[in-house]
């Protein structure tokens, strides 16, 4: 038994790039669907979660 107090909230790190680019990409089948274009939606959605996902990455990594 120590004595030192236990971390109320324990460091859950995920993998936001991963996250963001599931998330783009189901965005980008939607619009690929919608405007009939489904690999230019797939490539913009995939686009976009990337850039999301490290942009979030590198300010979880800033604090």
């Amino acid at each position: 038994m120590s004595n030192e107090p236990k971390d109320p909230k324990p460091e859950k790190t995920t993998d936001q790039i991963g996250v963001w680019l599931v998330i783009g990409t189901g965005i980008g089948v939607t619009f690929g669907i919608i405007l009939d274009n489904l690999p230019i939606g797939i490539s913009i959605g995939a686009a976009l979660g990337l850039v999301f996902g490290a942009a979030v990455s590198l300010k979880n990594k800033k604090d």
